[in-house]
């Protein structure tokens, strides 16, 4: 993988190269950035003995996600559909993050109060926030790709309706 480094799969890597054949040991390795993974892995066969790819959740799957995340809190989301649509082809993590990112400024706009009311003005503004350029670094972690503009695939079409 040139011009490629990342000491901690290598590490990993070389961990799993010390055990014993006939050891007893499973890995499980997830992650959003497949494509970095997949050169390292390729370039040292035998390694995996099964590789998986789990989906893009689809709308159902974001709207299980976001009761999901959402359990913790006082979700009070008006319209969740728009929220549903507005996060189409993002990952698990990306909606887990909204979701604590949308607690957080609830939590500042209402100091004091023992309850935290997520509503859709605190999860549009966290989205918002996700989606600025400033945050493309923060959506390349959570499994987006692309600039906020739409410039690269992958976020673009995230951005607000115009």
């Amino acid at each position: 993988m040139p011009g490629y480094s990342n000491p901690v799969l290598f590490d990993m890597l070389n961990s799993i190269d010390g055990i014993e054949e006939d050891a007893d040991v499973a890995f499980v390795l997830t992650t959003n950035r497949a494509d970095l993974l997949e050169p390292a892995l390729a370039a040292r066969p035998g390694r995996v003995d099964l590789a998986m790819e789990i989906p893009l959740p689809d709308s159902a799957g974001r709207h299980r996600l976001i009761d999901l995340y959402g359990s913790g809190l006082e979700l009070r989301l008006d319209d969740p559909d728009r929220v549903v649509d507005r996060t189409a082809g993002v990952t698990a993590s990306f909606i887990k993050e909204l979701l604590r990112k949308a607690a957080l400024i609830a939590a500042e706009s209402e100091p004091g109060d023992d309850r935290i009311r997520v509503t859709d003005a605190h999860v549009t503004q966290a989205l918002d926030e996700l989606l600025d350029e400033e945050s493309a670094l923060t959506r390349v972690l959570l499994g987006g790709r692309g600039d906020a503009d739409g410039s690269r695939p992958g976020v673009g079409w995230l951005r607000p309706e115009g």
